[in-house]
């Protein structure tokens, strides 16, 4: 069993779901997660208080959103859910409307799942995969698709160091520290393992009250543009990452964050 398929049951996966707007493509993921035994209903509000009060950054690339909240006594184990929908649907997201699917996920403690992320981050960055799940006829057939995938090998700690100016933090920012930083954190990692740099770069995931704090540890901020605007100056680059799944424009990013 892998990092997705022990968080994600076929219990927990819904295909070609109604929903007239995007609070109730939330609240269906929702169910999925009250279903499955994973949380209850005030998890499921929880989500949705979070678009609310931080903006639609949860649509992490075209047509994705990844809703989730922070840790609280709603969750009852760590897990996802996911769901398809019959028709997409607008969040309010400038680049990455409409949303096709929203998967959802309720956590017990903000590290219990980084794993999971990065595996649904490395399933989400591949073309072929992506349009397998669209068209996938079953909740099995979702789950044969996201498991079973061999983890990216990460180099040697030896790689040369950034820019040779020794080791450099970047911070990946979301609005509870547990969800799409994460997701951010692990394309940023693997566009960091392709260029040699990972022994020189730490890469942390974090919310955007911890970012104000620690944001003079790093060379720069990544996060997607709501969230940006609510950190506004913080002293370093905020750099706005519009789909989180794109290993292409993290490393555009990457590259004018280094000048290289």
């Amino acid at each position: 069993m892998n990092e997705l398929s022990s968080l994600l049951s076929p219990t927990a996966v819904r295909l070609d779901v109604q929903a007239d707007d995007w609070r109730a493509a939330v609240r269906a993921a929702g169910q999925a997660l009250v279903d499955a035994g994973i949380s209850t209903a005030d998890y499921t509000g929880q989500m949705i208080a979070n678009v609310e009060d931080n903006g639609p950054y949860i649509v992490i690339a075209p047509g994705l959103a990844f809703a989730h909240a922070r840790p609280s006594p709603a969750v009852r184990r760590t897990g996802m859910s996911w769901v398809r929908l019959a028709r997409p649907v607008p969040f309010g997201h400038d680049t990455n409307d409409p949303v096709g699917l929203v998967v959802a996920l309720a956590a017990t403690d903000s590290g219990a799942h980084t794993d999971a992320m990065a595996a649904l981050a490395r399933v989400l960055s591949d073309p072929a995969t992506a349009r397998a799940l669209e068209q996938a006829g079953s909740p099995q057939d979702v789950l044969a698709l996201l498991g079973d995938r061999p983890s990216a090998a990460r180099p040697a700690r030896g790689a040369a160091a950034a820019s040779g100016n020794g080791h450099h933090k970047i911070l990946t920012v979301c609005g509870n520290g547990v969800g799409t930083s994460l997701f951010l954190k692990s394309t940023l990692e693997q566009v960091l393992d392709r260029w040699g740099w990972s022994g020189h770069v730490t890469v942390e995931a974090t919310d955007t009250i911890s970012a104000r704090g620690k944001a003079s540890e790093a060379v720069a901020v990544l996060t997607s543009r709501e969230i940006a605007r609510t950190l506004g100056d913080v002293g370093v680059p905020v750099k706005v990452v519009d789909d989180f799944t794109s290993a292409a424009e993290v490393d555009a990013v990457l590259r004018d964050t280094y000048d290289v």
